[in-house]
C-alpha cells in the first residue's frame, strides 16, 4: 500500500525511480524495493519523501499507521531474545566488530546478511525481523536502551563508505531520544577493562534479568543473579571509564565526516581520541596565546 502510494506521487512530479532516489538520497534500488513492497523504508525516508515530492505529508502519516511487520520469523536459536526485546524494559549492550542489531540501519543490516546468505529472499526476511524488533525502542517513552561501542564496531567497513556513513548518522539520530545513549570505547585505551565478547543485560518486566550473549548462530542465556551481578560491574566499571555519550557522539560525527569525505574512517589520522585531544590542544594553543598591552601611540604635537 505505501510502494503504491509512493509510485502515483512519484509519477505525478514527473521523476523517475532514480531521479527521487538522487533527491532523497539513496540508491535507486531502494526506492525500487520500498515500491514494490518487499523493503521496509525508515520514517525519516517517508518525511524525505514528503519533502520531495510536495505530498503535504501525506506518506509520513501513511508510515505511521502501515503495521510493517505483521508476520516477521527469525531464526529458531534467536526466537527467545526477540521475544525478550519485545518485553524488555531496559537493555544495556556492550558490542564489538559490528553494530548491535537494535541500532542498525536497514541497509547495514541487509549488507550484514547478504555476506552469509546467498538468497536474496531470505536476506529480505531477516533484514524486516531485525527491524521488526527496534520499533518500540525509537518511539516517545520506550524501553531504556544504553550501548557501549567498542571502536571497532565503527571502523569495521560493513556495505561501503556510504552505508557506514548513514548507520553513523543513524547513531547520532537515535541517542538524542531520552531513552537511548550510546558511548565509544577507543581500541588504543588499554587502561579500560572490557568483556572478551559482545553481551547484553536485559531486565524484564517483572524485574527478572538476563544475560545474553552469542557464539555463531547459537545464543546463550543467564538468569543466574551471580552471573548478572559479576558481569552488571563490569559492565558499569566500562561505562564509567569510557568517554560520555556527549564525547562519544563527537566522535562518531568525526568518523561520518571521514566516511563522507575520503570514503573511508579516517584511520591515518590516529583514535578517536587522539583526534579529539588534538582537536583541544589546537584550541588551547589558539585561546592561550599571551596578550601584550599595545604601545600607546605618540600624541602628535599642534604645530
Amino acid at each position: 500500500m505505501f510502494g503504491e502510494v509512493l509510485r502515483h506521487f512519484r509519477e505525478m512530479a514527473g521523476l523517475t525511480q532514480e531521479g527521487l532516489a538522487r533527491e532523497i538520497p539513496c540508491d535507486r534500488s531502494h526506492v525500487a524495493r520500498v515500491e514494490a513492497g518487499t523493503r521496509v523504508p525508515q520514517d525519516t525516508f517517508a518525511k524525505k519523501c514528503d519533502e520531495v515530492l510536495g505530498t503535504g505529508g501525506v506518506l509520513l502519516r501513511l508510515w505511521g499507521r502501515v503495521d510493517w511487520y505483521p508476520q516477521v520469523e527469525h531464526p529458531d536459536w534467536f526466537e527467545r531474545r526477540a521475544r525478550m526485546d519485545a518485553e524488555a524494559v531496559a537493555v544495556y549492550a556492550y558490542q564489538t566488530h559490528v553494530m548491535p542489531g537494535l541500532l542498525q540501519t536497514p541497509d547495514y543490516a541487509h549488507a550484514l546478511f547478504a555476506r552469509r546468505l546467498p538468497d536474496a529472499d531470505e536476506v529480505e526476511r531477516r533484514v524486516r525481523a531485525r527491524m521488526s524488533r527496534q520499533q518500540r525502542f525509537l518511539v516517545p517513552g520506550g524501553p531504556t536502551c544504553i550501548a557501549v561501542l567498542d571502536e571497532s564496531c565503527l571502523r569495521h567497513v560493513v556495505g561501503g563508505p556510504a552505508v557506514m556513513r548513514d548507520q553513523c548518522a543513524h547513531l547520532l539520530a537515535v541517542s538524542r531520544l531520552p531513552n537511548i545513549r550510546i558511548q565509544v570505547v577507543p581500541s588504543d585505551r588499554a587502561d579500560i577493562d572490557r568483556p572478551d565478547t559482545s553481551l547484553w543485560l536485559i531486565t524484564l518486566p517483572d524485574g527478572h534479568q538476563w544475560v545474553y550473549s552469542e557464539s555463531l548462530d547459537r545464543g546463550h542465556f543467564s538468569d543466574d543473579p551471580a552471573v548478572f551481578a559479576r558481569h552488571a560491574q563490569t559492565y558499569d566499571v566500562l561505562r564509567a571509564d569510557a568517554p560520555s555519550a556527549r564525547e562519544s557522539a563527537a566522535l562518531i560525527s568525526d568518523l561520518m565526516e571521514g566516511y563522507s569525505d575520503h570514503g573511508q574512517a579516517p584511520a591515518e589520522r590516529g583514535h578517536l581520541d587522539q583526534e579529539q585531544l588534538q582537536r583541544r590542544k589546537r584550541r588551547r594553543v589558539r585561546g592561550s596565546s599571551p596578550r601584550f598591552p599595545r604601545r600607546p601611540r605618540p600624541r602628535q604635537q599642534n604645530p
